[in-house]
């Protein structure tokens, strides 16, 4: 359950942080607006980092939830 439950939010975490480096590069460079983030919300260009480190966060969580050893039953 644990190595399940730790893929998920590191695979959560890379699509997540993958938008808002989109999201900022696009709207930096190109002028335009890619991904999907921009449909759901309208952020500023200024949040598109936090939104990086917010994915960057779930992919650690995710990693050290995965990787944290069994909890052993006292019998």
């Amino acid at each position: 359950m644990r190595t399940t439950l730790g893929y998920t939010v590191e695979s959560i975490g890379y699509v997540i942080g993958a938008q808002g480096l989109v999201g900022f590069a696009s709207r930096t460079f190109f002028g335009a607006e890619w991904g999907w983030i921009h449909k759901v919300v309208d952020l500023p260009r200024a949040a598109y980092p936090g939104i990086v480190v917010a994915g960057l966060a779930l992919v650690v969580v995710g990693v050290r939830t995965r990787k944290a050893p069994e909890r052993r039953k006292v019998s």
